[in-house]
């Protein structure tokens, strides 16, 4: 399969290492993960290897401004700030938030990178932020310049192919370990990073499981919306993948609180795993998604997977907005 072609600019491949005393807890269980969370510093994260993709058919497309979205320690908007600094270009970042919230972790990144912030109101943001970032693209277009919009977490069609790519690192990376893994899990935000893990497992017919375990919204959102992601991917390669909504694995129950929003068992849990393997999980995503995959482990629901891979998907600078709620 032919696929788009795309910027260089993430540690690529990223390692994955054996979770001994996390596995050593759970007992019949070996789980891995994948430390995409090693992708780079400022471009740190799952969201570089999409925005490769993206920025690329931007750059096509001779523009001079990155607009996307997201919340106010959106790990996606950053990246795309930094890969725009990077590249000389501008960026316009809409951020779900107020003036009034701290500058910290990644909000403070975005500043230091240069990047044009607007804030909206969650509503405005739940109901208008596509249009919103349509609206900045036309007045920009009008100053002279040629806007270039990123959806939410660059998840559609283009960045579909970052984890197009990162599974075929994956399986390049079984032949080395001598082993296959039985399922590979991944936090699911925005349904990109999912959606491009789904397309190369069914591509190349593999046998494992693509789990994720959705921050937000519901099973049947995220079905639903990874669905539209695949077809949009379909229109750059020609080549559709036939597949059902039912075949794709997402395990609700770890929303807590909300998207972004911590609960205590959640903080804790970040707390305990950081201590037992040395790794710092973040506060939005692979918090609440980890938390999941132990506890549906431990309720006995995988125990059809003996060698189960972790996307580590970044987020570490979204950690000191929660500062106040560790040690309590």
């Amino acid at each position: 399969m032919s696929l788009p072609s795309a910027l260089k600019f993430a540690n690529l491949p990223t390692k994955i290492e054996k979770l001994d005393r996390l596995s050593k807890e759970l007992g019949d269980v070996e789980i891995y993960i994948k430390r995409d969370d090693q992708t780079g510093t400022e471009i740190s994260g799952n969201k570089i290897r999409k925005l490769e993709f993206a920025v690329k058919e931007a750059l096509e497309q001779k523009c001079d401004y990155l607009i996307t979205c997201g919340g106010i320690q959106s790990n996606h908007a950053r990246a795309t700030a930094a890969i725009a600094a990077r590249l000389g270009l501008k960026s316009y970042l809409v951020l779900r938030g107020t003036r009034e919230d701290d500058i910290e972790g990644n909000y403070f990144l975005d500043k230091i990178l240069g990047a044009d912030i607007k804030f909206i109101a969650p509503e405005d943001y739940r109901e208008r932020r596509t249009d919103i970032m349509l609206e900045l693209a036309d007045e920009l277009n009008r100053k002279g310049h040629k806007a270039y919009v990123i959806p939410e977490g660059a998840s559609n069609g283009i960045g579909t192919f970052g984890y197009y790519r990162a599974m075929e690192e994956i399986l390049k990376q079984e032949v080395d370990l001598g082993f296959k893994f039985d399922a590979i899990v991944t936090a699911v935000g925005s349904g990109g990073t999912y959606a491009g893990l789904f397309y190369a497992n069914l591509a190349y017919k593999n046998s494992a499981k693509i789990i994720g375990f959705n921050v937000c919204d519901d099973s049947s959102y995220f079905k639903e919306r990874i669905k539209n992601i695949l077809e949009d991917s379909f229109k750059y390669t020609g080549e559709r993948i036939e597949f059902s909504k039912d075949d794709i694995n997402i395990m609700d129950g770890y929303v807590g609180k909300g998207y972004a929003i911590s609960s205590p068992e959640e903080i804790r849990f970040i707390h305990r795993f950081a201590k037992l393997e040395g790794i710092i999980l973040d506060p939005v995503y692979t918090g609440k998604a980890m938390l999941g995959l132990v506890g549906e482990i431990e309720k006995g629901k995988l125990k059809h997977y003996r060698k189960i891979l972790f996307i580590h998907t970044g987020g570490i600078f979204g950690v000191f907005s929660k500062k106040d709620m560790f040690f309590l």
